[in-house]
């Protein structure tokens, strides 16, 4: 009863608060200065990762970029260096923890402390659970939240020393729904949007005010990664209004950033709406794409 009453307590805090944030909709963010700020970015050999690179680019950042497809990471530092930015590529293994520390080490001791750190490298399988083979899985885990562990852990203590940074997680709208034939996906991703919100609560017990957290929460996009998809909430977003969407989220230090917004409110619904109603909602959004099922029903 006592703990009743204390909630009731904060009752006018909850007003106010809500209030504030209510106006806060119709006062312009301002945008902090990135320049010369030495950001990383994996997965930038392609698409989101890429575009955000050039995103930097453009802000005079220096560019520290992961990825590992040769090839395409040597084009997207080429484009950060004809944008006017210092840009350096390293083949990397996200995967691979050792690949992650070694890359690091190299990292601080050829070009110094990076302060933007922008977790975006993923993997995605279409398909049921018996479809999706055990590697699959692993390898599903180590890229889309191991990886955010072992290079977090890399350059964090940095920011932290300096009581200034950023820490970008690049999760998804499947971080906050389950969603079928995804289900390592999801799994990661769920992952991925918990590390966010611990870190920042890690981040403001110890008292390191100064080191932003920002997470990325997108519904499907237009890379080619999930052949034909498709929903009612709305058309396959564009890398191109995605990475719009979370440069300003990061300079403005948004902690999450819903692409569309709408998911933003559809996740706030699945945790009052009853389970009936859910289902029903969910048969309206009807989210479809290509999978590949591996259980088979008689008549199949």
């Amino acid at each position: 009863m006592k703990f009743l009453l204390d909630q009731l307590l904060l009752l006018p805090l909850l007003i106010l608060f809500t209030l504030e944030s209510f106006l806060k909709l119709f006062i312009p963010k301002k945008r902090k200065s990135v320049t010369g700020e030495i950001v990383l970015v994996t997965g930038a050999g392609h698409g989101i990762g890429r575009l955000t690179a050039y995103e930097f680019a453009k802000l005079k950042c220096k560019l520290v970029l992961w990825d590992i497809n040769k090839h395409g990471i040597e084009e997207t530092a080429a484009e950060c260096r004809r944008l006017g930015a210092k840009a350096h590529a390293f083949v990397v293994d996200c995967s691979n923890r050792e690949d992650i520390y070694s890359s690091a080490k190299k990292v601080k001791a050829e070009l110094g402390d990076v302060s933007i750190l922008v977790n975006n490298a993923g993997v995605i399988y279409t398909s049921d659970l018996f479809a999706t083979q055990d590697p699959q899985i692993e390898k599903t885990f180590e890229v889309n939240i191991l990886a955010h562990f072992w290079t977090t852990k890399a350059f964090l203590p940095a920011m932290m020393n300096n009581n200034h940074g950023h820490i970008v997680t690049v999760a998804s709208a499947a971080g906050h729904t389950g969603v079928a034939y995804l289900l390592a996906y999801c799994s990661s991703k769920f992952a991925a949007v918990g590390f966010h919100r611990a870190l920042t609560e890690e981040l403001a017990a110890l008292e390191r005010t100064g080191v932003k957290t920002t997470c990325l929460c997108p519904n499907f996009i237009n890379t080619g990664f999930i052949k034909n998809p498709s929903t009612n909430l709305g058309p396959t977003l564009e890398p191109e209004e995605v990475v719009e969407k979370l440069i300003t989220g990061i300079l403005t230090e948004q902690k999450m950033i819903f692409v569309p917004s709408s998911i933003g409110f559809f996740t706030v619904v699945e945790k009052i709406f009853p389970e009936r109603f859910l289902a029903v909602l969910k048969r309206k959004i009807n989210i479809k794409f290509d999978a590949v099922i591996g259980y088979k029903t008689k008549g199949r």
